[in-house]
């Protein structure tokens, strides 16, 4: 049966759950995920390209269709580690008036490149509001339950 080797697009099938046992991202579409994070079929990435965590994709290689695997990922290899530089505060006169940010909440802004940036709210007042621009799962250490679904 054939293996998969670095540089073969392949698709799999993961669970990415967190220390408690909860599930932040799937790819099976059967209710499980806890998050709006969730894919809905398997992904596909080439070996070796950097499109997953490495130690994903390390672990993929040599892998036939149908094998599956546990992955564990320390949280300084996922989103590392916290960053204060990363919380800011914006005057309410530079939010746009039809928004109305509540903590907690998600948001995708717009930076001065034109990205898209995850923020979360984390407080408001009636001058400001300060958002998190950290990754919500950093500091987490995370395990997948991966299957090589197929070899492309």
């Amino acid at each position: 049966m054939a293996k998969a080797k670095k540089g073969d697009r392949v698709s799999i099938d993961f669970i990415g759950k967190l220390n408690d046992g909860s599930i932040f991202d799937t790819t099976f579409d059967d209710g499980q995920c806890e998050e709006d994070h969730c894919e809905s079929g398997p992904m596909e990435l080439t070996l070796g390209d950097g499109e997953f965590f490495q130690e994903i994709e390390d672990a993929l290689i040599g892998m036939s269709p149908g094998e599956k695997k546990v992955v564990k990922i320390s949280a300084e290899s996922a989103f590392g580690d916290y960053d204060d530089d990363k919380v800011f505060t914006v005057s309410r006169d530079e939010i746009p008036g039809d928004m109305v940010p509540e903590v907690g909440q998600e948001l995708e802004l717009t930076t001065e490149d034109d990205e898209i940036e995850i923020v979360t709210v984390l407080e408001v007042t009636d001058d400001s509001v300060t958002f998190d621009a950290n990754h919500p799962l950093i500091g987490e250490d995370l395990t997948y339950e991966i299957e090589l679904v197929e070899i492309l």
